[in-house]
């Protein structure tokens, strides 16, 4: 093993360099929204920046002992890390209810988030398990197991309740296509009991997950055409909803089995037609499900699909957040207010709930305009870029799929957060890695970013 004096040498820069600069802009920006005159002191523990400082102090601190960690603990405990990850959030649905959430075990005066550190645990287990899996022969029972390492910590934190987090967990069924983990043995269970079929593999299992971003686009295609009604002659009822989703594909799929019977071969013509009338039978059938059972949800859940939507507007009301973070983003035009001068998303101002936490990129997008905002998208994306890049170079499948669970999770945080801040996503409260005002995500990022420099580092060590 190569001494660990040595390891500062394979350290990946690009990606430690961008680490940091992302932990001084954050560090800049909460300091310049929860700024005020009486106290300027960066350290000052009674403001968020004086805190934030201190949690991105303890996160340098603990990610250099994890850097100091020979790598293979990672591999070796990454069963009991992960239970001890769900015994505390388990225990954390006995701890009292802040802002109606249990999310925080509390330790003195501060508060650790479970579901943070979960993230971590989940990755290093699922890259352990899908690493040790032969894919080749995978069972009902391997492939139920992987789902179930996913499932389990999801439905703990549901219960908390925490959207976000549990929205962030899915990133994981990336992980498992990306490495060839289907859910044909969970289909082809049920297929292959009806008398006459007898597959070995099926389009639907090994596709899951594309699948579930068709399911995804029809689902929010029937509800943008709920309202919208038109009456057709030849037709005793108005169409609506779902009737516009399934008429369109009626037309497509006869097309398309009148295509393949003229130039298809004889050999495609009625496997082809066949595939056609199931998908036109399934996604209508989704589409008029939706349309359906959109009806029986709660009144807070359909006003929030609507208020995302855009299917009516409460400005004032239950969008409100969302409004003003967008005005916020807005007025910091094409190159910003300067900072420290941000006026609709400083604390001070309280034009934007949650500026310093969940809506951190609404004051620097005031304060730098468009072009700073573009640089900053600009740098996570050289980050996920170049973590794809290394989890490529590995020779270990733990590391590599350790790796893009990290480049995932990354993603999430990132595309979900600045999206509920310019209006592509609903509000979830879900925080900007590296830059939001928080003692549990900021440690957790940086633990997660440390695990895998130091994979990395050890990577001409590993055989296989």
């Amino acid at each position: 093993m190569r001494k660990e004096e040595n390891l500062i040498s394979y350290l990946d820069w690009p990606l430690f360099i961008s680490f940091l600069l992302m932990l001084i802009m954050g560090l800049a920006t909460v300091y310049s929204v929860a700024y005020t005159p009486e106290d300027p002191s960066l350290f000052d523990l009674d403001k968020q920046y004086g805190k934030q400082s201190i949690w991105i102090g303890i996160s340098l601190f603990l990610g250099l002992l994890v850097f100091l960690i020979d790598s293979d603990i990672y591999r070796k405990f990454a069963f009991p890390i992960y239970l001890f990850t769900l015994s505390l959030l388990v225990i954390v649905l006995f701890m009292p209810a802040i802002n109606g959430a249990r999310a925080w075990i509390g330790i003195g005066s501060m508060g650790i988030q479970p579901a943070e550190f979960s993230k971590i645990a989940s990755s290093l287990l699922i890259a352990k398990y899908i690493s040790e899996l032969s894919l080749k022969q995978q069972t009902i029972a391997s492939v139920s197991r992987a789902i179930a390492i996913i499932l389990v910590p999801m439905i703990l934190i549901l219960l908390q309740p925490d959207a976000g987090t549990f929205v962030v967990f899915t990133s994981f069924l990336f992980v498992m296509y990306r490495e060839g983990l289907t859910f044909d043995p969970l289909i082809l269970s049920i297929i292959n009991k009806v008398p006459g079929f007898r597959f070995k593999y099926t389009w639907v299992g090994s596709h899951f997950i594309p699948i579930l971003f068709v399911i995804l686009f029809l689902s929010i295609i029937t509800l943008l055409l709920q309202q919208e009604e038109t009456d057709f002659y030849f037709l005793p009822f108005k169409v609506s909803g779902s009737m516009y989703v399934i008429f369109p594909l009626i037309i497509l799929s006869i097309i398309g089995i009148a295509f393949i019977r003229q130039f298809g071969s004889k050999r495609d013509r009625s496997r082809v037609s066949a595939v056609i009338l199931f998908g036109l039978v399934l996604c209508g059938g989704l589409s008029y499900t939706v349309d359906a059972g959109f009806g029986s949800l709660a009144p807070h859940q359909k006003d929030r699909i609507e208020l995302f939507l855009g299917l009516r507007e409460d400005p004032n009301g239950k969008d409100y957040n969302r409004n003003r973070a967008m005005a916020a983003v807005g007025s910091g035009g094409f190159f910003g207010k300067g900072y420290n001068k941000a006026s609709v998303s400083s604390v001070e101002s309280n034009h934007v709930p949650e500026s310093e936490t969940d809506f951190i990129f609404c004051p620097f997008a005031e304060e730098w305009g468009f072009v700073g905002t573009l640089f900053l998208v600009a740098l996570y994306l050289f980050m996920l870029i170049r973590i794809i890049f290394i989890a490529e170079r590995q020779r270990s499948s733990f590391n590599r799929i350790y790796a893009y669970c990290v480049a995932m999770i990354l993603f999430y945080h990132f595309a979900i957060n600045i999206g509920m801040s310019i209006g592509f996503a609903p509000v979830i409260g879900i925080p900007l890695p590296f830059f939001s005002y928080g003692g549990s995500s900021m440690m957790s990022f940086s633990i997660m970013i440390f695990i895998l420099l130091k994979l990395d580092s050890q990577r001409k060590d590993v055989l296989s």
